[in-house]
């Protein structure tokens, strides 16, 4: 398995990732599938240019040969200098318990690191026992904030964190 980061010239790539991870766990992220479908390829090439930069934002993808098995992104925390986030986590389902998604994280914890970063933050959806897990394995640890997904108000995301 390779992890590489997303290039420019992959608007294509990205869009369809996106809409494979909303597809498979709807309830886990906060944009609905319907509504990030029906958004113009401009919109795509924008979010692609956003995350291909590496100063501020990045996605990762996990490739064995030309299968993306899984993919993650990483940014700048708007109100913390000091934070980074980690958001759109998504592995295959096949694939989920493998190392996938701990090897998507180490990514992140490394270009944060570059960046000079010394903490990092995430909302995790509290109804995923195996996503609190794997964040849990690697320090992540509940701030105590919490709140609804705009997705679905039924439920709760909760706030981690963790040192670099």
């Amino acid at each position: 398995m390779e992890i590489r980061a997303l290039q420019a010239g992959e608007i294509d790539l990205h869009r369809e990732l996106r809409l494979r991870a909303l597809r498979d766990a709807p309830d886990s992220f906060a944009d609905a599938h319907d509504e990030v479908a029906a958004k113009p390829r401009s919109y795509w090439a924008e979010l692609t240019r956003g995350f291909t930069d590496a100063t501020s934002a990045v996605m990762f993808l996990a490739a064995e040969e030309d299968r993306v098995l899984g993919s993650t992104y990483g940014f700048k925390d708007r109100e913390r200098a000091d934070t980074a986030r980690v958001g759109g986590m998504w592995v295959e389902p096949a694939v989920r318990g493998q190392g996938v998604g701990r090897a998507l994280l180490d990514a992140v914890f490394g270009w944060a690191r570059s960046c000079g970063l010394k903490r990092i933050a995430l909302w995790a959806p509290a109804h995923n026992p195996a996503a609190l897990a794997l964040y849990a394995n690697v320090s992540f640890c509940e701030t105590g904030l919490h709140r609804a997904p705009p997705s679905n108000a039924q439920l709760r995301i909760i706030e981690m964190e963790r040192t670099l």
